[in-house]
């Protein structure tokens, strides 16, 4: 009894990290990416709004050489949306600006995602909002070693 409860808090974990994850991803996506993926859906789903497209602000915190104690830095400029499928799914979608059709969209897939139906198709959304992350990425570690001084020592010869 214990081993199967056991299996199955695993299962939810790894359930919710890769729920986490599409959510994450979701949030960097942009409205073009998200506007093309709902658009090229062969049977749109029927969407009811819970909650927004609302907009507010989140104070971001920091960290002096990412182990320090904790100040808030200032704050960002957020929009949600909650949305909630005819068959009862919730989907949220949170993203930094003021962009809530962005949102909203963001909250469709995080439904859609839930479904194991649709999971497929929003995995493929996904993969190609990844690549362009990393390719992002890429190019802002080329343009910041393209900047990199080398600091060494010189020995003095009168020593």
């Amino acid at each position: 009894m214990t081993s199967v409860r056991k299996t199955a808090e695993a299962g939810a974990k790894g359930a919710a990290a890769e729920r986490r994850k599409a959510i994450g991803l979701l949030a960097k996506a942009s409205r073009a990416e998200l506007q093309a993926a709902f658009d090229a859906l062969a049977d749109k789903p029927a969407v009811q709004p819970v909650r927004g497209p609302e907009t507010g602000l989140v104070m971001v915190r920091g960290r002096m050489g990412g182990g320090g104690a904790p100040f808030n830095l200032g704050e960002a400029t957020v929009s949600r949306a909650s949305i909630r499928l005819d068959d009862g799914t919730v989907g949220h979608g949170q993203t930094l600006g003021t962009d809530g059709a962005r949102a909203r969209l963001a909250a469709i897939f995080d439904a859609l995602f839930q479904q194991p139906a649709r999971k497929g198709e929003v995995e493929t959304l996904l993969e190609g909002i990844a690549a362009r992350v990393a390719d992002e990425d890429a190019a802002k570690a080329r343009q910041t070693a393209a900047t990199r001084v080398d600091f060494f020592t010189m020995v003095r010869g009168e020593d």
